[in-house]
């Protein structure tokens, strides 16, 4: 062999590895800035300041344009490699060939075929795979890397990318779409809720605070219906009662703000108390002084309104308690911040409260109170109910009985996936429970005309003793 041909030889072979290093800076660049945060940059500004950081920073901005000129780079450093690296490769493979006893007129095609195919292999794991994994894995480190040759080669061959990305935003433009040119870092409470929920799972996030941050997270979803204690709970006291009364009913009950309305009545409500306002009572008055006199006046809230919006309607009056009022006009309920809080933190008591869950195990299944809500009967339990003219549980039950049930009145339930269509046609997420299980819900305790517990119970796969889907 010639010198001629060993110095080209020995060229084609650094113009190989330093063109395969080039695609792999446009790879590592294009990657690292597609998963970084703008959130994560901008810390990384706050911290270091330096130049570096400020690079990346102005990558990011201008993210549209410097993908471009990746694409741009990744494409001029991998035509070139494969010109150069063919010839080199081929001077390899021919004399393999021949002593493999391979005819001479297959030489040719096969040489090439064989040499395209190990150099774009090369050119794939060493310039494409490894940086892009890298990029993926440790985005700032590599955006640190990478983006003062990407800023250097962007401004070099600028007038090239603007008239490529120029002609690639028309003709997205056409389709209906503005592009964007740098991507967007907000997420919707859906998104956070999923980011929340995986990083728990993942182990980043302990279990307690991922339910805690998913709460809060959902409670902007939830209505004054949802938030809200209903009547048949509700304790009210007449105008006519006195302040000896007021103080009984707080005793027996543990609650501490009480509806006043008229002739016993929710419907009728003039105003609502506060025990601690008997304190403003002299002892030996008690007896005679009327709750009408003490009574102030109570915000109303529909029962559609948004859990934000309630919040801020709980501040009126400084009695933390509004009264949520059916479509009818009628009272459903009432809402105090003691719900709002026991959305977010869970069951919240103290020594007056009744410490019954409204959910506790029981064998392999649950006993349930019969006003527990169907997003917290899926979120207790996994069994989730398609929508319908209920929004409890009680109210499930006594859906599919189609009466008023008694103490020992069972129905079987279906638990509807998500990523499913339950009765009302409407497709739900992909994650939640396992598709069609079956659970025995059984009336253990009648409050009136009123479920008050309802015992669910899950039945093997094979059980057929109860025949239909009712839910």
């Amino acid at each position: 062999m010639e010198w001629s041909d060993i110095a080209l030889t020995v060229g084609a072979v650094v113009g190989f590895i330093a063109l395969t290093v080039g695609t792999a800076v446009f790879v590592a660049a294009e990657f690292s800035l597609t998963a970084l945060e703008r959130s994560t940059i901008a810390d990384d500004v706050a911290t270091r300041g330096d130049l570096r950081s400020r690079q990346v920073e102005r990558a990011h901005r201008t993210l549209s344009f410097q993908l471009s000129g990746a694409q741009l780079g990744i494409t001029i450093t991998t035509l070139i490699t494969g010109y150069l690296a063919e010839p080199v490769l081929a001077q390899f493979i021919e004399p393999a060939l021949s002593g493999l006893g391979v005819p001479p007129g297959w030489h040719g095609g096969l040489t090439a075929a064989l040499a395209l195919t190990l150099a774009t292999s090369l050119s794939m794991v060493l310039g494409e795979l490894i940086p892009k994994n890298l990029a993926i894995a440790e985005p700032l480190s590599v955006a640190r890397l990478t983006a003062a040759p990407m800023v250097a080669f962007s401004a070099l061959f600028g007038w090239a990318i603007n008239g490529l990305n120029g002609a690639a935003n028309w003709m997205v433009r056409r389709l209906g779409i503005e592009p964007a040119e740098e991507l967007a870092s907000a997420r919707s409470p859906q998104e956070l809720a999923s980011l929340v929920r995986t990083s728990a799972r993942r182990g980043s996030l302990d279990p307690d605070t991922a339910i805690l941050v998913d709460r809060s997270l959902r409670f902007g979803e939830l209505t004054a219906e949802d938030l809200m204690t209903p009547r048949v709970r509700v304790t009210a006291l007449g105008p006519e009662d006195t302040v000896d009364e007021l103080l009984r009913v707080a005793a027996d009950t543990g609650h501490s703000r009480f509806p006043v309305c008229r002739d016993g009545d929710l419907d009728n409500l003039v105003g609502v108390v506060h025990v601690k306002q008997a304190f403003s009572v002299p002892h030996k008055e008690l007896r005679t002084t009327r709750l009408d006199s003490l009574m102030w006046t109570v915000a109303t809230v529909p029962a559609s309104l948004d859990g934000d919006s309630v919040v801020e309607y709980l501040a009126v009056g400084g009695l933390e308690v509004c009264v949520v009022v059916d479509e009818y006009g009628g009272t459903a309920g009432i809402v105090t911040t003691e719900d709002v809080i026991e959305e977010i933190v869970g069951s919240v008591t103290d020594e007056h409260d009744d410490e019954n869950d409204d959910v506790t195990p029981e064998g392999e299944g649950y006993l349930c109170s019969g006003l527990l809500r169907l997003d917290e009967l899926e979120s207790a339990t996994g069994l989730r109910a398609s929508e319908g003219a209920y929004d409890t549980l009680g109210g499930l039950v006594m859906f599919h009985l189609g009466r008023i049930p008694t103490s020992g009145d069972e129905v079987e339930l279906v638990s509807h996936p998500r990523g499913t269509e339950g009765e009302d046609g409407s497709a739900g997420e992909h994650d939640g429970p396992p598709a069609d299980r079956r659970w025995l819900a059984r009336v253990t305790a009648m409050d009136g005309r009123r479920i008050d517990t309802v015992s669910l119970q899950p039945l093997p796969d094979d059980d057929d003793a109860y025949g239909q889907d009712l839910s």
